[in-house]
């Protein structure tokens, strides 16, 4: 093995092995986690052990962190690691890590069917360059990002489909300690799709296209909307609509929520949402209640045929 290094000096070269390869955007996701959590625990570390890394997990759920948020912590951790132990730099052992197992559900925010009813009908009723972006993340489950970025070349009227192709989203660059607006594409490969316009959506579309004369969607702005400032714009809306204070993303758990409800299949709200796997909309979004669980095991016993 050659000269051992700190965890700190291993982390500057792997930072630098990794910026020609990642996004730019996932460089500074990768340092900002690097800076605000795992150097100061690990910096001046020689070695790490399983249960350095096993008391760092339990510290960070205590501190309610979410278990996916501590989870990619520890991805990046051993990605430094790792990438230390192969230019013998920094000793590594495969780590067996325990995360703390969850207590209940935990409930998603949503819209209530009422309230998502008052909100639509508001929407429906002006139909604007500004709500035109709540609209469409009601309809489609589309994130922050992707609302922001649409542009009119990307809806296709006479197929009535939307087609996503990129997001916007500020980042805090921690080499310039300043923040940057990112132009990119989705997060995932599944998160680029096509989605039809439902009725609702496409009749509010055509009468906020005849309106504009900008290239984004949402806004009127030559540049994309700020998800920043649509945010504050949404909240603002929910209050003079007297609907409970919801973030934004709670509209993209509204729409699958919805599509659960109404029976539509698991798979194809997967793929209309961009999930990378239908798990992960099975993880989410469905939770069978008594009564459904009922159904089940009576459909079995009937099909059986034993009386």
């Amino acid at each position: 093995m050659n000269k051992k290094k700190t965890f700190q000096e291993v982390t500057k070269i792997w930072c630098d092995a990794k910026r020609p390869i990642v996004k730019h955007s996932t460089l500074c996701a990768y340092l900002l986690t690097l800076q605000t959590h795992l150097l100061p625990q690990f910096g001046a570390m020689e070695t790490i052990t399983e249960c350095d890394v096993q008391q760092f997990v339990i510290n960070k759920c205590a501190e309610g962190l979410a278990k996916k948020t501590v989870r990619d912590m520890v991805a990046v951790l051993k990605s430094v690691v790792k990438y230390g132990n192969k230019h013998g730099i920094f000793p590594f052992e495969e780590w067996d890590i325990e995360y703390p197992t969850d207590t209940g559900n935990r409930l998603l925010p949503t819209l209530s069917l009422n309230h998502q009813r008052i909100l639509m009908h508001h929407l429906i009723e002006q139909p604007t360059p500004q709500n035109i972006g709540v609209l469409l993340a009601l309809c489609t489950g589309m994130r922050i990002g992707e609302v922001c970025a649409l542009k009119w070349e990307d809806v296709d009227f006479a197929q009535k489909t939307i087609t996503v192709r990129h997001t916007v989203g500020r980042i805090y660059n921690c080499e310039s300690k300043t923040t940057e607006r990112i132009h990119s594409a989705p997060k995932t490969k599944n998160s680029c799709r096509e989605i039809p316009i439902s009725k609702q959506l496409f009749q509010s579309l055509k009468v906020v296209r005849k309106q504009s004369q900008a290239t984004y969607v949402v806004g009127t702005s030559v540049q994309s909307k700020e998800p920043r400032s649509y945010r504050d714009y949404f909240s603002r809306l929910l209050k003079r609509l007297n609907i409970p204070h919801l973030v934004f993303h709670g509209l993209r758990h509204t729409f699958a929520t919805r599509c659960i409800e109404s029976q539509c299949d698991y798979k194809t709200v997967s793929v209309i949402l961009g999930h990378s796997n239908v798990a992960t909309t099975l993880n989410l979004y469905v939770h069978p209640n008594l009564s459904q669980k009922k159904r089940c095991i009576d459909r079995m016993s009937n099909f059986l045929g034993i009386t």
